[in-house]
């Protein structure tokens, strides 16, 4: 896990921030929990539990909460999730939500929350078990064949966004990860996602581009010199080979476990 002080500084900062608040619990899942977080690329994602109501003062007092840490290295990567215990269960559930430097409602998926039991990292308060119910494993398999069906199947016919890195590397790790989870019951990490890919069928270039991106200091892309952009050519062939390998391998995904 790469991790150094910049990113402490900003959870030291955020947690101070939210004092304020009182907070019961703060949480880390995601690449910072399951240990596998690479700073400046992964996401910075929390969960925190407040135990007053979430009212439109709330609201008021998240924003101006995350505002204050405009200025702070590596802000534009934490993303947080506000809940309060009498409202935690329920995965369907919207709440309020800071991500992508601004404020909107979403849900805590059964993803998250098997994340946050099996290796969530408590920053502060008590534990997921004591607040978050847990996911059976019937509700965690049907959200994760739902995701791939309903949301990244029908994403592969926006072809103009395969052109880009985020698409290219979620669409890939996700499926692996899916996988995984239906076959076995476990969450993996990104990192071993990307193992696996090429024993699914993946194609081994775009993998190792998404490799390299992640793990690579230089990030350079087949047939580029260190530090350029992903040329148009190879952004394209990408596009193509990433697409048509995840439209077979997510129907057949699907067919066996649906």
């Amino acid at each position: 896990m790469t991790r150094s002080d910049a990113t402490d500084r900003l959870l030291d900062r955020f947690l101070t921030e939210l004092r304020d608040l009182a907070p019961v619990a703060v949480w880390a899942h995601g690449s910072l929990g399951g240990g596998d977080y690479q700073e400046g690329r992964s996401d910075l994602d929390l969960i925190a539990v407040l135990d007053d109501p979430v009212t439109a003062r709330t609201v008021w007092r998240v924003a101006l909460l995350h505002a204050r840490l405009r200025n702070e290295p590596l802000v534009a990567k934490l993303h947080c999730t506000y809940l309060t215990p009498g409202k935690a269960a329920g995965a369907e559930r919207r709440h309020l939500t800071w991500a992508h430097e601004q404020l909107f409602k979403r849900p805590v998926t059964p993803v998250t929350r098997r994340e946050l039991h099996t290796f969530g990292l408590v920053l502060h308060g008590e534990p997921p078990e004591g607040l978050l119910p847990a996911v059976p494993d019937s509700e965690l398999n049907a959200f994760v064949v739902r995701d791939q069906r309903e949301f990244w199947r029908r994403a592969l016919d926006r072809t103009d966004a395969w052109t880009q890195d985020i698409w290219v590397d979620l669409g890939l790790v996700t499926h692996a990860r899916a996988a995984v989870t239906l076959k076995d019951g476990r969450l993996i990490t990104k990192k071993e996602a990307l193992d696996l890919l090429p024993g699914l069928g993946a194609p081994v270039e775009v993998v190792e581009d998404v490799r390299r991106r992640r793990y690579d200091s230089r990030g350079a892309a087949p047939s580029e010199e260190p530090g350029e952009e992903p040329g148009e050519e190879w952004a394209a062939r990408r596009s193509r080979l990433t697409r048509e390998y995840l439209a077979p391998a997510i129907d057949a995904l699907v067919r066996d476990h649906a």
